[in-house]
């Protein structure tokens, strides 16, 4: 029996999950909304709005669809999956509820202090002068959050007074009102993600990366949605990840059904690696984008079965398979990026997939033969290797090959594990 499937989301965490579906071979037809030029190799393209849910959900009547996977975190925020769950439609994705989990900063510190979880110490400001006291109170480093989603560039890691005060100001100035910002004690150490499958009652652990979310090589300049990643995290070791699982997962998951919000989809939990342990940074309710697509280069497992078993409640059974294999992602972005930048520059080329390397399309388009850039962060050159710098000498040679004058892309992606490899 196959599955039909519907994939909601138009980025290069969607086209890496559109890739993976489309060579199970228990697939239908695989549709996708509102997708992209190189979705659209994989899946065909469906004219839908998918803020109209119930136009949504006659379109999964229509065309007889078994699964709904959601990809971005907006859709879901904003109650996709109860939408679609109350027609009775199987959905890989949290509700509106459990999306909070990403959807809201102060629910999940609250959540955290509630369940011993631990994370940074922390304040809940619905007021910008009291916010502002608190940060002349606490001192630098400190971190500020816009406590609402901001695709991964609502955090700003203050080394001043100055600057906490300067993000305050920009997290409140035009906000409506209800209105809030968490502001963090600071925590020294590595960073890694940390992904987990979770059918409301259990968490299958789905592997681990490592994002690099500044602009520029060394990690420096603004934050941005992702430049580059590479799984797994060499830095997370076995006991690093059962530690987080039972002291971070775990908690979570009985949190949420405890409150009566049980989280179905994927949990991707930030971590920084202290001396005293693992600290949740934060949640997101969805993928990692570009950490989807170096997890499913290294997966080995038909992923379609095991989102249905997610989606259906029951991963009592799951043992997803990796390639031993690393995996390693660069971004191309529109120059200018995450500041102001063009859209509409023409890509005049790119190489072709091959057993080198996928190139997964982001804020791309079509204008008639034509590919151009529509958006910041645009193209995902990944490849996989015996080695992370295997990985990387493999990526980054491809990505030399795009013809595209308005692009740029760190250079150091890896460097982490790379230098761990060289001892």
């Amino acid at each position: 029996m196959t599955t039909n499937v519907l994939l909601i989301g138009s980025g290069g965490r969607e086209h890496a999950l559109a890739w993976k579906i489309a060579r199970s071979p228990v697939l239908g037809t695989l549709y996708a909304a509102p997708g992209n030029p190189g979705i659209a190799t994989n899946a065909t393209i469906a004219a839908l709005d998918i803020t109209d849910h119930a136009a949504v959900a006659a379109f999964c009547a229509d065309k007889r669809i078994d699964l709904v996977v959601v990809g971005p975190e907006a859709p879901l925020v904003a109650g996709i999956a109860d939408a679609l769950r109350a027609e009775g439609i199987a959905v890989f994705g949290p509700s509106a509820e459990a999306a909070q989990l990403e959807g809201s900063k102060g629910f999940t510190k609250d959540l955290c202090r509630r369940m011993g979880i631990p994370t940074a110490d922390y304040a809940r400001f619905s007021d910008a002068e009291a916010a502002r006291d608190h940060v002349r109170r606490e001192g630098a480093p400190i971190v500020v959050k816009a406590d609402g989603l901001a695709a991964g560039k609502g955090v700003t890691v203050a080394e001043t007074v100055e600057q906490a005060l300067a993000a305050v100001d920009d997290c409140f100035a035009g906000a409506p009102d209800g209105t809030e910002v968490v502001i963090e004690a600071f925590m020294e150490g590595e960073e890694a993600s940390l992904f987990c499958l979770a059918d409301g009652e259990r968490a299958v652990f789905f592997g681990t990366a490592q994002d690099h979310k500044r602009a520029f090589d060394g990690d420096v300049g603004p934050n941005t949605g992702g430049m580059g990643a590479y799984s797994p995290a060499t830095v997370m070791t076995g006991e690093l990840i059962d530690r987080a699982m039972r002291e971070i997962i775990e908690p979570t998951l009985a949190g949420m059904r405890a409150a009566g919000t049980p989280f179905q989809g994927v949990l991707y939990a930030g971590l920084i690696l202290m001396t005293t342990g693992p600290k949740l940074i934060e949640y997101n309710a969805r993928f990692g984008d570009p950490e989807c697509q170096v997890l499913m280069l290294r997966l080995k497992s038909d992923l379609l079965p095991i989102l249905l078993q997610a989606a259906k409640g029951d991963l009592a059974s799951c043992r997803p398979e990796w390639h031993d294999d690393p995996a390693l992602c660069v971004v191309v972005a529109t120059s200018g990026y995450p500041g102001s930048y063009v859209k509409g520059s023409e890509i005049v080329s790119l190489p072709e997939d091959d057993d080198r390397a996928i190139v997964f399309h982001a804020g791309t388009r079509r204008d008639g033969a034509r590919l151009l850039a529509d958006g910041g962060r645009v193209l995902g050159v990944t490849a996989s290797g015996a080695t992370v710098s295997e990985a990387a000498v493999k990526a980054y040679a491809a990505t030399a090959e795009i013809d595209w004058p308005q692009g740029f892309w760190r250079t150091d992606i890896g460097r982490r594990a790379i230098d761990r490899e060289d001892g």
